[in-house]
C-alpha cells in the first residue's frame, strides 16, 4: 500500500488493484487512529475523520486532481505510484 502524500499528520495511501470495493478512483486516510476512504473530489466515501481532516482533504484534492489522477492510474495497473506534493 504505497503512502502517495503526507500532511499535518494526515497520511494518504492508493492500493494497487483496488477497485473491487469502491470501484471508482478513491484513496485512503489514516489520522490519528482514524480511518476513511475519499474519492478523488475530496468527498468522503467510507469511515470517518474529524470535518477539519475533511476540508483540509477537499482543499488538497482541489490541488492535486491531475496528480491524483496519475497516481490512480498508476495503482491500477501495479505499477509504481508517484508521490504527491502536500498542501501548499
Amino acid at each position: 500500500m504505497p503512502k502517495v502524500s503526507e500532511f499535518f499528520g494526515i497520511s494518504i495511501y492508493i492500493y494497487w488493484f483496488d477497485l473491487k470495493e469502491h470501484k471508482l478512483p478513491h484513496f485512503h486516510v489514516r489520522y490519528k487512529g482514524a480511518t476513511a476512504v475519499f474519492d478523488l473530489e475530496g468527498n468522503i466515501l467510507a469511515g470517518a475523520v474529524s470535518l477539519r481532516t475533511q476540508k483540509l482533504i477537499k482543499e488538497w484534492c482541489v490541488e492535486r486532481k491531475s496528480e491524483l489522477l496519475e497516481a490512480w492510474q498508476h495503482a491500477v495497473a501495479g505499477k509504481d505510484v508517484p508521490w504527491i506534493q502536500p498542501i501548499e
